[in-house]
């Protein structure tokens, strides 16, 4: 199948590859997109996407002291 990707989603290796492989989940999963991607995308900050990737971890932390 071939796909078609922002150049923010390319790169050696594919976020989604890696969070599916390590079994991520959701939230650990958006913390290392917004982490792989931080600064590629137009519109986005560095800041940006480093204050997504925070919320998430932040938040999978949250569910792990429930």
């Amino acid at each position: 199948m071939n796909k078609i990707e922002p150049d923010h989603y390319k790169s050696d290796v594919e976020a989604i590859d890696a969070i599916e492989a390590w079994e991520l989940g959701f939230c650990l999963g958006n913390t290392i997109k917004y982490i792989s991607r931080c600064g590629k995308k137009s519109g986005e900050t560095k800041l940006d996407d480093l204050n997504k990737a925070k919320w998430y971890l932040e938040r999978a932390i949250a569910q792990l002291k429930r």
